[in-house]
């Protein structure tokens, strides 16, 4: 039976919260595109988008600053509200990094000894990950190189990750004065062990690619390196099981002459993401055709799980963050910010723990002690 005679507003109404005050071209600043969506043949299909919301400050290795994490949460909310979307790719600009996390120079000049302020910043932080988390189109990290320290975070908040194969995995919290308490310390554990979580999260050593590929943590590793036509693995990677100080290891990287000879070949390939998109543009596809309700309740039953901890969690990690940028946060991202003046991007810890073993106050005699001395 028709039910035309049934009053209807045919209307489409704008669901849109956030305008496009947020997105740049000029970095540092984040840019929101939408690109056609494409066929496997690479036609594109008449009024479907994929956004791509790319971190866009190559020259600090895409770390956000505030007004940069303003523009991912912008990009989420008109992605996750666009119904012509099909899917979102994050990403940044360049070759070098997906993202290094938060920009240390602005923690350093701005942040440190202002904790209100910083408690502000966290706020806007956790706004970009519930922003990832709650978007309702799918999530693809396309890594295009290092995942590290708060990058590393809001990777993980992605729903699938496909990496080039010269990308590096870490964190860089305890090294630096702060702790990976943005969504490290949540998800971590639900992608590796519980004892692999413990020391990627803490030890601030950077792993490859491939063992973070090994270990559960990504989806896929592409090949990026073209060399005379045909790609080619990252020379600088063990790709080959072997034993390692009584341990079975996979991806580790190459070191001393070894690691000399393969960056010495490395300059002269040209880096091509060219198989990086394709997955890329597969994985898309493969969305495409499932019934978007569907697609999208199963994500958030899988995202539920992250959520889960990350709510429990975000709040006190804010009130802790901000409180410990009076403190250690001061001296780790003003030794790394200073690092150019005095060769070093760390304090002596050392000497720092012999200071607080004497109950020496931190005043400024203290802090004085522990940093590198600038070069003469």
């Amino acid at each position: 039976m028709a039910l035309e005679w049934l009053p209807r507003d045919n209307e489409i109404k704008d669901h849109i919260l956030i305008g496009s005050e947020h997105w740049g071209s000029e970095a540092p600043c984040t840019v929101y595109e939408k690109k056609p969506l494409t066929d496997p043949n690479g036609n594109p299909v008449e009024g479907l988008y994929v956004a791509w919301i790319r971190l866009n400050n190559p020259q600090q290795y895409n770390s956000y600053t505030t007004e940069m994490v303003k523009g991912v949460i912008a990009g989420f909310t008109a992605a996750s509200q666009d119904r012509s979307v099909v899917a979102a790719v994050f990403t940044g600009t360049g070759d070098r990094a997906f993202c290094t996390g938060g920009n240390t120079r602005e923690y350093a000049e701005y942040y440190a000894r202002r904790p209100h302020e910083y408690g502000e910043y966290m706020d806007l932080f956790n706004g970009m990950v519930d922003s990832i988390l709650n978007c309702k189109k799918p999530v693809i990290c396309r890594v295009n190189g290092m995942r590290v320290a708060g990058g590393q975070e809001i990777g993980m908040a992605c729903d699938i990750a496909v990496s080039s194969d010269l990308a590096i995995y870490g964190q860089a919290g305890a090294r630096h004065g702060s702790s990976p308490d943005g969504g490290s310390t949540d998800f971590l554990p639900w992608f590796l062990s519980m004892e692999d979580a413990m020391w990627n999260c803490v030890s601030c050593e950077l792993w490859s690619a491939y063992k973070m590929k090994a270990k559960n943590l990504i989806s896929k590793v592409i090949p990026v390196l073209k060399k005379d036509g045909k790609f080619i693995r990252n020379p600088l990677i063990i790709t080959d099981e072997y034993v390692k100080d009584g341990e079975i290891v996979y991806g580790e990287f190459k070191t001393g002459a070894a690691a000399k000879e393969a960056r010495e070949m490395m300059k002269d390939i040209p880096i091509d993401f060219e198989l990086l998109d394709k997955e890329v543009s597969r994985i898309v596809w493969t969305f495409a055709n499932l019934f978007p309700g569907c697609l999208i309740k199963a994500i958030d039953g899988i995202r539920a799980k992250k959520k889960f901890f990350w709510d429990q969690s975000k709040l006190p990690n804010r009130h802790w963050l901000m409180a410990n940028m009076g403190y250690e946060a001061f001296l780790g991202f003003n030794a790394f910010n200073t690092k150019k003046l005095t060769g070093k991007d760390v304090i002596d810890f050392i000497k720092l723990r012999q200071l607080i073993a004497q109950g020496s106050p931190m005043n400024a005699n203290t802090y004085a002690e522990v940093f590198a001395k600038p070069q003469e």
